[in-house]
């Protein structure tokens, strides 16, 4: 186990370079390159190579990365061209909001997921079975954005019982004191991400029901309810857990169309935002943030897998 986590933790550092050489490659990508990006189309050759020059731009490209993954990993990403204030600041300011909803969304899902699943499970082929397996792809195909629009239309135009916008403030605390704001949009990303969750629920424990140690336990005299929470429940979540490693950059960059939508203010908001106004220093930024925490997700599931089901045996190839 311990070798095997210290190579995937080699590994994670090797794929996050690579993100940061993608990263950086993308801002020298830009049409006519960083300094007309950040200068705008008005601006002369020679206030293109003032620019070069000052910001080292005119060095060659492995001496630029190199000082800009050092101020990367400073906390460093320049100043935004909208706001006119680091890039750092805003991040600092819209990543707990994310983190905020991520975390209520995932918690949600995962209280909606696993009991409906596990009671599909049971129900197998029956007519509570066929319904809940009806909503949830309902909610999983429907596109977020028109999913967004009636619960805003439904709860908050017609019903008046909730309002159509998120809570609005520089902190997290305000967010929570106006929580009336956060149940619309955590309602609807619920009902998108636990309808995913629950078929891999109902189809991992479908498959640990038919096992020998099932029969046995019961044979033994196990009863069904300890038999399904201590053993069913915990061989089912483990395709579960590899979900929520792919979802893990959910927590950094929030949901965009959620975001913009709600207009709650996040990650994903203020990824829309630098993506509407050309503010590509917050673009490259938040993109570095997602492609890092996309690695931690994977590097996380995998080990969290590993402890979860004991069965599996990882060797070198």
């Amino acid at each position: 186990m311990s070798a095997y986590i210290a190579r995937r933790m080699v590994q994670a550092v090797v794929v996050l370079w690579l993100v940061s050489v993608i990263t950086f490659g993308l801002e020298h990508l830009l049409p006519g390159g960083p300094a007309r990006a950040m200068l705008g189309q008005e601006a002369t050759t020679s206030n293109i190579a003032y620019f070069n020059k000052v910001n080292g731009l005119d060095k060659p490209l492995p001496v630029q990365y190199v000082k800009w993954a050092g101020r990367a990993l400073q906390g460093d990403f320049g100043v935004s061209l909208r706001e006119t204030s680091p890039v750092s600041h805003m991040i600092r300011q819209a990543l707990p909001k994310s983190f905020v909803l991520g975390a209520l969304v995932m918690v949600s899902s995962l209280l909606l997921a696993i009991p409906i699943g596990l009671l599909q499970a049971l129900r197998r082929y029956g007519a509570v079975d066929y319904a809940l397996t009806g909503i949830s792809f309902v909610f999983y195909s429907m596109p977020v954005f028109w999913l967004s629009l009636i619960m805003v239309s439904l709860f908050a135009v017609r019903l008046h019982w909730l309002p159509p916008q998120a809570p609005q403030g520089t902190s997290v605390a305000t967010l929570v004191h106006q929580w009336r704001g956060l149940i619309l949009p955590v309602l609807t990303l619920t009902l998108v991400i636990f309808a995913a969750f629950t078929r891999y629920i109902r189809s991992s424990a479908l498959e640990n029901l038919t096992q020998d140690y099932v029969r046995t336990a019961l044979a033994k005299g196990v009863s069904p309810q300890r038999l399904l929470f201590r053993h069913v429940l915990r061989n089912a979540l483990a395709p579960v857990i590899t979900l929520l490693g792919f979802f893990f950059p959910f927590f950094v960059s929030g949901a965009v169309i959620i975001e913009s939508i709600f207009n709650y203010p996040g990650m994903g908001l203020l990824f829309y935002n630098s993506a509407l106004n050309e503010d590509y220093p917050v673009l490259i930024a938040t993109t570095l943030f997602v492609g890092t925490f996309a690695v931690f997700g994977s590097l996380l599931a995998d080990i969290a897998y590993a402890i979860v089901d004991p069965r599996v045996r990882y060797t070198r190839r």
